[in-house]
């Protein structure tokens, strides 16, 4: 029977080694996405502008929600809202999809051959060509309503490195548990819902009641959501400790992830 490394190392290598599969099926979903529509490729656009419009409305004009500048205007709101919902969307796309990702491609089960470890990292990069756009369309706001953007924004793909991690780990383990336990799908579309109020996206941490604060930072997506938020709008740089110390969880969390999938795989095709 094969038997599957679960060292950290064999991670590592097994990423590198399949880059050009990955790559190529990225493509071919992000192109499939889209094939047959009438718009094509100009919904991931409108997509996140028309959220951005809703959210921008309810939260900012209804329950005229602020950041530390209360005489932020809902164009500057609009921005900072922007942000939070990049990083949260390209974590609420991945793990929504991770439980699925097995037993929606039961053809690559059965095929002794083909690394069943990289479904994530494809999911993970047709997530990111979304992040992109949406990046794309918020530096064109900006250039247009504030100009050129502060030099920290250069940080930007440094900075979700730990976010990157995170969902590879959560998503090897959900493909995983959702070849065994169906349900799990259910679970995470609630347990994602309630994460988007329970993080600092629609307003600061510092609105929180200080008790509960501590509790915001449990959250994972607490820490990426503020430190991109002032990389690319306040010129801040993060706390390099506190970066260093997230990168390391992160990391310790993929390769928990990936050992999990590598001690359970074996199972997968006796399952489906």
């Amino acid at each position: 029977m094969q038997t599957f490394s679960i060292s950290p190392l064999q991670m590592v290598v097994s990423l590198w080694k399949n880059r050009q599969l990955a790559s190529m099926m990225v493509k071919r979903e992000i192109a499939g996405k889209y094939r047959g529509s009438f718009m094509g490729i100009f919904w991931s656009l409108l997509t996140p502008i028309f959220m951005l419009m809703v959210y921008t409305f309810v939260f900012g004009i209804v329950f005229k929600s602020r950041w530390n500048a209360g005489s932020y205007s809902n164009t500057e709101f609009a921005m900072v809202l922007f942000v939070g919902l990049m990083v949260f969307n390209l974590f609420a796309e991945c793990i929504n999809r991770a439980s699925t990702l097995i037993i929606s491609n039961v053809n690559y089960v059965k095929k002794v051959i083909f690394p069943l470890e990289i479904l994530p990292v494809v999911a993970l990069g047709s997530a990111l060509f979304n992040l992109l756009v949406s990046f794309v369309v918020w530096l064109a706001f900006y250039l247009v309503l504030f100009g050129l953007p502060k030099v920290t924004i250069f940080l930007f793909p440094l900075l979700l490195m730990p976010l990157l991690m995170l969902i590879l780990g959560l998503s090897w383990f959900l493909a995983s548990l959702g070849v065994f336990v169906r349900d799990v799908s259910q679970f995470i579309n609630i347990v994602t819902t309630a994460l988007m109020f329970l993080s600092p996206i629609f307003y600061p941490v510092s609105a929180v009641p200080e008790k509960f604060q501590t509790l915001m930072y449990i959250n994972p997506i607490t820490p990426v959501v503020e430190q991109v938020r002032g990389a690319l709008l306040w010129g801040t740089a993060p706390d390099w400790g506190s970066f260093a110390s997230t990168l390391l969880v992160s990391f310790l969390i993929a390769w928990l992830g990936f050992a999990w999938f590598q001690k359970t795989r074996k199972g997968f095709a006796d399952v489906i």
